[in-house]
């Protein structure tokens, strides 16, 4: 086997057959009321490939696991990592990446990767291809190369209720804050004032104008998906936008003093 972390994306030759994802959304209706050590193991979508390897290609399986390995070992002391295993052939190569949300000490990052690995499991059983979003972390992998492939699909959406007082003035200071997370540095962007709070964060595969048209196109969707909610959370494929009025979630861990 050949185990590969690269800093640029890997190509190999794809498989005639795309991969589709059938994603299961979480359907709880209540905004979670923090982002403590607990709650950055909740479940917000998860997929998986309609391509399935066959309990024959052993190759498939080995390989899989030996990068379900090696991503768990990097989460233990780095929030982002991607790798490549490399079978006998082209069609046994499997390409996967984790990623933590930037606040997350390692112990929670490993944690959250190793429960990820876990539910993908059961959710994807003998499977080419999964993806399981978690509060904290984000975990995925495929037969075909996707690092360094912008991906804006909207995967999930969860909007509050409208605050209470005064909404106009609300609004536009969360639109403020969206909007300057948008244009904000690094892969894991947060902001705020006293009036909102805000949080955005890409895959770290992506160019940094990967993620600022990643971004831009999440707090495009948070808009107009929930309005003059008091809250709103928008999935896409390589980033996430969440935002929260006064009285609502507080997304930081409280450990790292955010």
């Amino acid at each position: 086997l050949i185990l590969m972390a690269t800093s640029s994306p890997t190509i190999f030759p794809p498989l005639s057959l795309t991969l589709l994802f059938t994603f299961l959304l979480s359907l709880s209706t209540h905004l979670t009321p923090s982002l403590s050590s607990s709650s950055s193991l909740s479940f917000v979508y998860g997929g998986c490939s309609q391509l399935q390897y066959s309990p024959e290609d052993a190759a498939y399986a080995t390989n899989l696991h030996s990068l379900l390995t090696a991503l768990l070992n990097s989460a233990t002391y780095s929030s982002y990592n991607h790798f490549t295993v490399v079978g006998s052939s082209p069609s046994a190569a499997v390409h996967g990446l984790y990623q933590c949300r930037g606040d997350l000490p390692m112990p929670e990052c490993a944690a959250c990767v190793s429960h990820s690995a876990s539910r993908l499991a059961g959710l994807c059983p003998g499977t080419c291809g999964g993806a399981l979003q978690l509060v904290g972390c984000f975990l995925k992998y495929d037969n075909e190369s996707f690092f360094g492939v912008e991906d804006k699909a909207l995967l999930f959406k969860k909007c509050g209720p409208p605050p209470a007082g005064a909404v106009q003035e609300m609004m536009a200071a969360r639109d403020a804050v969206l909007d300057g997370l948008v244009s904000g540095p690094g892969e894991y962007r947060v902001g705020g004032s006293r009036e909102v709070q805000g949080m955005a964060q890409c895959v770290g595969d992506l160019s940094t104008g990967q993620c600022r048209d990643c971004v831009g196109e999440a707090v495009k969707q948070v808009k107009m998906a929930c309005g003059n909610g008091a809250s709103g959370d928008v999935y896409l494929g390589k980033c996430y936008v969440r935002y929260t009025l006064p009285g609502g979630r507080s997304y930081f861990n409280s450990n790292n003093g955010k």
